[in-house]
């Protein structure tokens, strides 16, 4: 069956993203070195974004309230107000970030738009999702956009349902394994995995290798070619 939905994930499969979420990690261990090591502190830190998704959801907000509770654990209630104060201006300044596509994105999406139907299929919150697609110029490349609190089999079904004749003929794309790829598959869409930059433990999965309906691409601008070959088979 032909391909006639494409979904796409934002983050770090449009623009840059984690890199930010790095560095404002990287400045937390800064602030609270002296309180614990660096290894245990990125232990505490991930567990507590791990409690925290089903009440902040996805996203900067929810990342910093997390590093405050750590804060709040690793020092025994006692962190000093200056850092708290830190950990604060440093969310606010990934908030501020400009966007920066990544390589090839403008070509390769102006291209996908002329021959299928583009949804943007994004978790975090809704207000930075929507600052950074406006900010992108691609907003007027895509047919919806849906920003999702949970990317799972049953959501993806929902979506490709609503813009789309379904799943069986949908490809989603991202760098999210777990997310973008394990999910869309379990849904009946093509799952294709373009990876940037580290995993994020949260989002780790084991790639569906058995499934014939999983890719993986070195980068976007080779999605053309995937969709041209399996429209032709």
């Amino acid at each position: 069956m032909r391909i006639s939905t494409i979904g796409l994930d934002a983050d770090d499969t449009l623009w840059h993203n984690g890199r930010f979420f790095a560095l404002t990690q990287a400045r937390f261990m800064d602030l609270l070195g002296d309180h614990v090591d660096g290894a245990h502190l990125a232990e505490r830190l991930l567990a507590a974004e791990r409690r925290n998704l089903g009440h902040y959801g996805f996203g900067v907000k929810g990342f910093v309230l997390s590093m405050i509770e750590t804060a709040l654990e690793v020092t025994d209630q006692r962190v000093p107000g200056p850092v708290i104060a830190e950990i604060m201006a440093a969310g606010r300044e990934m908030l501020d970030h400009p966007v920066e596509l990544l390589p090839g994105v403008q070509e390769t999406v102006s291209q996908l738009a002329g021959a299928y139907r583009l949804v943007l299929i994004t978790k975090g919150d809704l207000l930075d999702q929507e600052r950074k697609l406006a900010q992108s110029g691609l907003g007027d490349l895509f047919h919806a956009v849906e920003i999702v609190s949970h990317k799972t089999p049953s959501v993806y079904a929902g979506i490709f349902a609503r813009h789309g004749a379904g799943a069986e003929t949908a490809l989603m794309a991202g760098n999210a394994m777990a997310s973008d790829v394990v999910a869309p598959i379990l849904a009946g869409a093509w799952g294709v995995h373009v990876p940037h930059g580290p995993d994020w433990a949260i989002e780790h999965a084991e790639p569906p290798l058995a499934s014939a309906r999983f890719r993986r691409l070195g980068s976007l601008a080779e999605l053309p070619d995937l969709l041209g070959w399996i429209d032709d088979r």
